[in-house]
């Protein structure tokens, strides 16, 4: 008996003496581990109810085993019973949630985190991320490259790195974008042989990485008298001022960088002076000089670009933004960035036009009413909402055309009603935080933005546009409650 042994050898060999007289019955030999999970069985286990179910769990698997013999031998009836068992299991009710899309070419540079700092130590001629207590440039990512330019003339871009020695004198340096033809360089030198002045204006979109460049002559006197670097094309305003000298009749005049052509950055340039400039002085910032840029949406993958895919956006100024509505009840005008990913509750987006008014029709939960809103998006930036509660309310349309229509399908009575509204002569332009006019009394049943009506505005500059200000915004809100209720249509 297990319980008369007193060693834990004497308990094994007390289950193996029991085991023999049974051992014929058994499939296999009985080893040591077999004899282990014995003893780790409770005793009351081992009864016949417990034999009756191993004895239904042995024959279950092997009806399970004959089953896979039998499906072998007959694959195909198995392969199709089978796609029909998961049409019928996996189908009703069970419609597929992820949305197919096709993705974009992603450049590594543009989607990295910039979870770097750049800083310069302009004297000594150091760049990198290490440099804390230098001159903090701008955030950058590990993979990025730096352009470089020197008081002497000389460019170079190189990978960025903690600390790297670039060259002394450092006049400008920024994270280099590669195939960037939009970021302008404005530039004044005097030619250290000679002593005669020479501006030009280039851009740089690709060069050899860590190879030296010298973009005025190789004396080494040769002085940048001026330099600025323009994301956009502007070509900026500045005074040229000589040294005294005997036959010079004009000492003083004013330079203006759009005169200049945009060329390559190893051109010598045109000349300022052939008389020695004292100093050059930056006097006013201009705008871009190039030509507006042509900006699509490709609504697949949900990206803005400049190669002719999807929706033409128009055509952007250096002050031209694009509008951005959300189902939300916000609004955001930013400028275009071939970069900038969009909400998922979009549901208007196009290139912002100060003068034309945004039509919105909405439901207040608090009170059950329909309410419509005309505005102008006049000096307004960054996000704002249109809708004060957004909580207690939901926007039901939203439109950007001038003179918008919707079908408004009203029961009383029993009876079904339909009518079309035009918004234009509806309600007049308010301010964005106006609560608007009631737009029925009855019990609305669905509205739907209808053709607009065709309207050609005229055409007004940025300071002739009605800028609606924070007073009026108020005013409307008290006096809309008195007259919406005031509102009725004859339909």
């Amino acid at each position: 008996m297990i319980e008369d042994e007193e060693t834990w050898g004497g308990v094994l060999e007390a289950i193996n003496k029991g085991l023999k007289p049974f051992i014929n019955f058994l499939k296999k030999e009985v080893s040591e581990d077999d004899i282990l999970k014995l003893t780790e069985i409770k005793i009351k286990r081992i009864s016949k109810f417990d034999l009756e179910k191993a004895d239904k769990k042995i024959k279950q698997i092997e009806e399970d085993i004959n089953k896979v013999k039998f499906n072998l031998e007959n694959l195909n009836d198995f392969a199709i019973q089978y796609f029909k068992d998961l049409k019928y299991t996996y189908s009703t009710g069970r419609q597929r949630k992820t949305e197919i899309r096709i993705f974009d070419d992603v450049d590594v540079k543009k989607v990295v985190v910039k979870n770097s700092k750049l800083y310069v130590n302009r004297e000594d001629g150091f760049i990198g991320t290490s440099l804390r207590r230098e001159e903090y440039v701008e955030d950058c990512s590990d993979i990025d490259d730096v352009i470089v330019f020197t008081s002497n003339g000389d460019m170079i871009v190189t990978k960025v790195d903690s600390k790297k020695f670039v060259a002394k004198n450092i006049l400008y340096v920024s994270v280099f974008k590669k195939r960037d033809s939009r970021t302008i360089y404005n530039m004044i030198y005097k030619e250290g042989k000679s002593g005669i002045s020479y501006i030009k204006r280039f851009n740089v979109t690709g060069v050899t990485r860590d190879k030296t460049y010298n973009l005025t002559s190789q004396n080494p006197k040769t002085k940048i008298l001026h330099f600025s670097a323009n994301p956009n094309g502007e070509a900026e305003i500045v005074t040229i001022q000589l040294r005294q000298g005997g036959s010079i009749k004009k000492l003083k005049w004013d330079l203006d960088f759009a005169d200049l052509a945009i060329k390559g950055r190893s051109v010598k340039g045109n000349i300022v002076s052939k008389y020695s400039v004292n100093k050059v002085i930056f006097k006013e910032k201009g705008l871009s000089t190039l030509k507006p840029r042509k900006i699509w949406f490709d609504d697949t993958v949900q990206r803005l670009n400049v190669d002719n895919r999807g929706d033409l956006m128009g055509e952007f100024k250096p002050d031209d933004d694009l509008l951005i509505v959300q189902h939300s009840g916000k609004l955001k005008i930013v400028p275009p960035d071939l970069n900038m990913h969009f909400p998922e509750d979009m549901i208007i987006l196009e290139k912002a036009d100060r003068s034309k008014p945004i039509s919105v029709v909405y439901f207040n939960k608090k009170k059950k009413k329909y309410y419509v809103k005309r505005f102008l998006l006049g000096v307004l930036k960054g996000t704002q909402n249109f809708i004060d509660d957004s909580k207690n309310s939901t926007v039901e349309i939203v439109s950007y055309d001038w003179k918008p229509v919707i079908e408004v399908i009203t029961k009383s009575k029993k009876e079904i009603e339909k009518n079309n509204i035009n918004l234009f002569e509806f309600i007049s332009v308010k301010g964005i935080k106006a609560l608007g006019n009631q737009l029925v009394s009855k019990d609305v049943k669905e509205i739907n933005l209808l053709d607009p009506i065709p309207y050609e505005p005229e055409i007004k500059e940025l300071n002739q546009i009605e800028v609606i200000d924070e007073q009026m915004d108020n005013d409307d809100n008290i006096s809309n409650e008195a007259e919406s209720s005031q509102i009725e249509l004859d339909f």
